[in-house]
């Protein structure tokens, strides 16, 4: 029955399907190459693995209550402030991530907030979602408390680095090994990634209203990182070996004496020509292919203005002046001045991009050419030739998005594929690891899939080398992100190998091992594949082991598994519960919240009032009560829950034991009359 606007299962459905939307938009946020990838990563996790209750909450037939739509209202502003922090670290100037570190530490500490009080205010127990997902988003809502009480910064050194030569302004005499150290850590060593961080820069000097002095010091800052890369990379388009030549630039009537026509990076005796900055295009700061005026006068790429101009700005970047309209007149003179430049310099004069044949990313015609020739590698009948291009395609991959993209569409990913199965455990190591690289690309995942790739990661999981089985164990979660991916790869006899490797891996393995086991057993139907795989024992001997480097994986995969029959009867069995007991009285927030629900899961089977004695043996009421006052929301209620259950299975005991007595008292006096009579018997006449 359709309900009408403004009712309240109207308004319910209109909640849920913004948090989904909003879920699908951050899931296309995929790339976060800068200073804080790791929690921009994280936070991108935390928030997809909220997706399963919006689903659920879809297609649920019953109605949510109104204060719980009102909640997940405020989980959904929290969500949208979430999704512009991650499009921030997705598309905005890595350089000013590190320079502005407090106000992004503090940009990361309120949405961390905003999301934790979101979540706790959803009263999960009365909305109709599974038991699994409910645990899902309390383990979720656990992970974001702890983070908003944390404060990551970005490495030190970093910021010193790049604030020293931020703050040297035009001066030129910067060392090499710092322009090196910024390159490298900043990721910066492509002219794809040069153009995004140049691009980046002027959205950012737009919206924070800043045009003169961040524009100029920060474009400055990035044209010394780029001239050092173009030093160091002559496929880029600098000779790499020569003695700089002394160019004069005729002045240009159009745009003034150049500022800089002979700066100049020295490596020892040499000298390495720099293209003069106004032969640079103000966004990319690439050297001009087809140079364009706009109605302010300035000169821009055509391709490169044209982007910022589709994307609705109706300002010239550089100036911030209003634009009267968006002509673009072709600058002749300039092209020439450019073409006399590079002759003079021994280089090809760079031609005008053919329209025609616009390529589907960044990767510039060279990059693409390098791709293509790699990809003839591949289909080579030496294994020399397949290990290397193997490889070279596995770090170009692992650089960036445009690399992820141009490597699929130039058909590299079927080749890899088949290389899966390759004698050769380096290649196979190579090709593992290039389509773990591909797959962080979300529209990867579906080419991969389909090209028949899971039983050649699943081969490898079993027999490859340890790192090769480490990284096949990280692509197959990564592509287990697709919801439809938990089902075939559950079906792939994956979950067997995985467990293998939780048992037996490198700490790095076990990692990545319990991290796709996690993920595929959100699917009811993986459960019982990992419990007859052998799994619980491994994670009730990682939770009892000495050191506890690996607890918190552990307990959280032995959370999501004792909803399973099976998976209890054979906890059961490990004699858990003394375990479990101890974990709640002294382990970590987090630790305490997931044991007492496995506890719970225990105490709600068969063996319900068996656990629950030996529980009591334990003497867990007192920790139970310490956790239902003291701990984490998640753990309040599980604690909360299973005092419930203890308290009953204890009244029931005393009621027991009273039937007992009672019973005892009356068969007591069933044989007292008898006595009485005897005595009686005996007593004298009066």
């Amino acid at each position: 029955m359709e309900e009408d606007k403004g009712s309240p299962v109207a308004e319910a459905e209109e909640v849920v399907r913004r948090l989904l939307g909003t879920i699908e938009v951050i899931a296309e946020i995929s790339d976060y190459r800068n200073a804080y990838k790791k929690q921009f990563s994280n936070l991108s996790r935390r928030v997809k693995l909220l997706a399963p209750m919006f689903e659920e909450l879809k297609d649920s037939r019953e109605p949510i209550p109104a204060e719980a739509v009102r909640s997940l209202a405020r989980l959904g502003d929290a969500l949208d402030a979430a999704s512009e922090l991650l499009r921030f670290g997705n598309d905005g100037s890595k350089i000013c991530l590190v320079l502005e570190r407090d106000k992004v530490t503090k940009w990361f500490q309120e949405v961390t907030a905003r999301l934790e009080q979101a979540l706790d205010g959803i009263p999960l127990n009365e909305l109709d979602i599974s038991d699994e997902v409910r645990e899902q988003v309390e383990l979720v809502h656990s992970q974001f408390k702890r983070a908003k009480e944390r404060i990551d910064m970005p490495d030190d050194k970093l910021y010193g680095d790049l604030s020293c030569l931020y703050d040297k302004g035009n001066d030129l005499q910067i060392k090499p090994e710092i322009l090196g150290r910024l390159a490298e850590n900043l990721q910066l060593s492509t002219i794809s990634d040069l153009t995004q961080e140049s691009l980046a820069l002027h959205e950012m000097v737009i919206a924070s209203g800043d045009p003169e002095q961040s524009i100029e010091k920060m474009s400055m800052l990035l044209k010394k990182i780029k001239d050092y890369v173009q030093m160091q990379n002559p496929e880029m388009g600098t000779p790499s070996n020569q003695k700089t030549k002394d160019y004069v630039l005729t002045q240009n009537p159009e745009m003034g004496t150049p500022s800089n026509p002979k700066v100049s990076i020295s490596e020892g005796e040499n000298k390495v020509p720099v293209f003069p900055d106004d032969f640079r295009c103000p966004i990319s700061l690439e050297l001009m292919k087809d140079p364009v005026i706009v109605s302010t006068g300035q000169t821009y790429e055509r391709a490169f203005i044209e982007k910022w101009l589709d994307a609705g700005h109706t300002t010239c970047p550089k100036t911030q002046q209003k634009l009267r309209n968006k002509s673009l007149t072709p600058n002749y003179v300039l092209r020439s001045l450019i073409a006399q430049w590079c002759e003079a310099n021994g280089m090809i004069p760079p031609q005008p991009p053919s329209k025609q044949n616009k390529p589907t990313s960044a990767c510039s015609p060279a990059e693409r050419a390098n791709i293509d020739k790699l990809i003839r590698k591949l289909s080579s009948s030496s294994i020399d030739d397949q290990r290397s291009a193997a490889g070279e395609l596995r770090l170009l991959a692992k650089r960036n998005v445009d690399n992820r993209i141009c490597i699929a569409d130039a058909g590299a990913i079927p080749l890899l594929v088949n290389l899966l199965s390759t004698a050769d455990q380096r290649t196979q190591e190579h090709a593992v690891t290039a389509l773990l690289n591909l797959s962080i690309y979300d529209e990867n995942k579906a080419i991969i899939t389909s090209s028949g790739a899971i039983p050649g990661i699943v081969h490898v999981l079993r027999s490859g080398s340890m790192e090769a089985r480490e990284n096949a164990a990280a692509t197959l979660f990564s592509l287990s992100v697709v919801d439809d991916n938990k089902i075939t790869i559950g079906a792939s006899g994956a979950i067997p190998a995985l467990a293998l490797l939780l048992s037996e891996g490198s700490q790095r393995g076990k990692k990545d091992a319990a991290t796709a086991l996690f993920n595929l057993c959100i699917f009811q139907g993986n459960k019982s594949r990992a419990v007859r795989a052998g799994v619980v024992p491994t994670l009730m001997k990682l939770v009892t082991e000495p050191d506890g480097w690996m607890v918190d994986e552990a307990l959280a995969i032995l959370a999501i598994l004792s909803s399973n029959t099976e998976c209890k009867a054979v906890i059961g069995d490990l004699q858990a519960i003394p375990v479990l007991v101890e974990v709640i009285r002294s382990s970590s927030p987090r630790n305490k919240e997931n044991a007492a629900a496995v506890l719970l899961h225990l105490c709600t089977g068969e063996q319900e009032q068996q656990h629950l004695a030996e529980a009591q043996e334990r003497k867990v009421m007192g920790p139970l009560l310490e956790l239902a006052s003291n701990g984490t929301e998640r753990g309040k209620r599980k604690a909360a829950e299973l005092l419930v259950r203890m308290t009953r299975f204890l009244e029931q005991q005393k009621q027991a034991q009273a039937q007992i007595m009672s019973q005892a008292e009356l068969n007591h006096q069933s044989q007292l009359p008898s006595t009485v009579a005897d005595e009686v018997l005996l007593l004298p006449p009066p």
